[in-house]
């Protein structure tokens, strides 16, 4: 029976989005297990070490668990001595990141060696094993190899990915960056092929095969003892086959057997199905006008502001910002895309002031919590519940607050 968790993700897993996610997966780590932060995938970068420095650091002052590194650079200038410890680190670790770099890279250099193999056992003990970004791409049966195509302009085609999920009884293609809105003028969705590029990729895979699209700093946990996919993060996850799919939003889960059977196969709960290409072709304008959609994200915009939703405001201001480049990719009228670029700024600058005025709150209620604690402990003084008004004391103290007592009342100060 496998027991662990396999954390798929979009983008950011080293950002303030995730660190929720981190910590939450580090909680089924035992005792006597380490974390781990295996640097293949960027193995050929000249600044390989600064990467997995970064993600030490991150674990170590945001996630708040210390980390350790993984070295397996490339195959053929592994020493067998260095091979061998990095083997056994991996033989005992319960949580193992992979992140940034290239995927055919990985691919490469992991394929012929017992790291997929020593990944896969990690999570059938119940460890987690979480491949972000360009490590998501090679965790399936197929891997996009997305600089070849997207940088060298090399023909579309697929390579073998690693394959991990199908050791564990998942086939699947993971496709990360899904919502990526980085090219401005050129459609850069589908981890940067555009609509075109990916629809033709898709024509080359087995028929019936299921892709599974992270947006960015979104994850998709796959709990391999539920056999449920959690969704965190702020985005979203697409379930693909055939040309149909299903889109499920952060807090929602996906039963594995909709997962592996594709959308429609049984009962949904959760998620909106659409047909015909749906994501593919969401942001052409075909169901409804520019500004219904600009409006729509107004709203809801509006409502996570109201709600002090930090999250849900970021993804409707990426999602803004998608549907405004989009815009001028489909030769919008120029001034609808100016005074949408106004609603966008006025959202930005919302964002800012809500989180100004979050964070005016925070002291006030402080007081608030404080004065209300010392007052009650002045109460038990004065019913001579000496020991319950010194455990309030202590615990103010614990916070940083002095309690003072005078002829005048008690007095704090933090």
């Amino acid at each position: 029976m496998i027991r662990g968790a396999v954390a798929l993700v979009g983008s950011g897993e080293l950002s303030g989005t995730m660190v929720e996610t981190h910590k939450w997966l580090l909680e089924r780590l035992k005792p006597e297990e380490k974390a781990l932060f295996l640097d293949t995938p960027a193995g050929f970068q000249e600044n390989v070490d600064l990467l997995s420095r970064r993600a030490v650091d991150f674990f170590e002052k945001q996630v708040l668990h210390p980390m350790e590194v993984a070295s397996f650079k490339a195959a053929e200038a592994a020493a067998e001595e260095n091979a061998e410890r990095t083997y056994h680190l991996l033989g005992e670790a319960g949580y193992v990141l992979l992140g940034p770099g290239s995927p055919t890279y990985a691919v490469r250099q992991l394929k012929q060696t017992p790291i997929p193999a020593l990944l896969s056992a990690m999570v059938t003990r119940g460890g987690c094993l979480t491949v972000a970004s360009a490590a998501a791409l090679t965790a399936g049966t197929h891997t996009l190899p997305v600089y070849e195509i997207y940088k060298v302009g090399e023909t579309l085609h697929w390579v073998e990915g690693l394959n991990i999920l199908g050791n564990l009884g998942l086939d699947l293609v993971v496709i990360p960056h899904w919502n990526n809105a980085e090219g401005g003028n050129h459609d850069t969705r589908f981890c940067y092929m555009g609509e075109k590029r990916f629809r033709a990729l898709e024509e080359q895979l087995p028929a019936g095969t299921t892709i599974l699209g992270i947006d960015e700093h979104t994850a998709c946990v796959l709990d391999f003892h539920s056999r449920l996919a959690y969704i965190t993060g702020i985005g979203r996850v697409t379930v693909r086959r055939s040309g149909s799919e299903q889109v499920y939003n952060r807090g929602e889960q996906i039963g594995f057997e909709q997962i592996l059977q594709g959308p429609g196969a049984v009962e949904e709960k959760g998620g909106s199905k659409t047909d015909s290409g749906s994501f593919l072709d969401r942001s052409s304008g075909r169901d409804s006008s520019f500004w219904d959609r600009m409006h729509a994200i107004e709203a809801a915009f509006h409502r996570a502001l109201d709600q002090k939703d930090p999250a849900a405001m970021v993804t409707r201001l990426l999602e803004a910002d998608g549907m405004l480049w989009q815009a001028q990719l489909d030769l919008e009228n120029p001034e609808f895309i100016s005074q949408g670029r106004e609603i966008f700024r006025e959202m930005i600058v919302l964002a800012g002031t809500g989180i100004d005025q979050a964070a005016a709150e925070i002291p006030r209620k402080f007081e608030t919590l404080v004065a209300g604690l010392v007052e009650l402990r002045e109460k038990h003084r004065q019913e001579k519940k000496y020991f319950e008004a010194d455990q309030i004391r202590s615990l103010l103290h614990k916070a940083g607050v002095v309690v003072e007592d005078t002829r005048e009342g008690p007095r704090w100060r933090s």
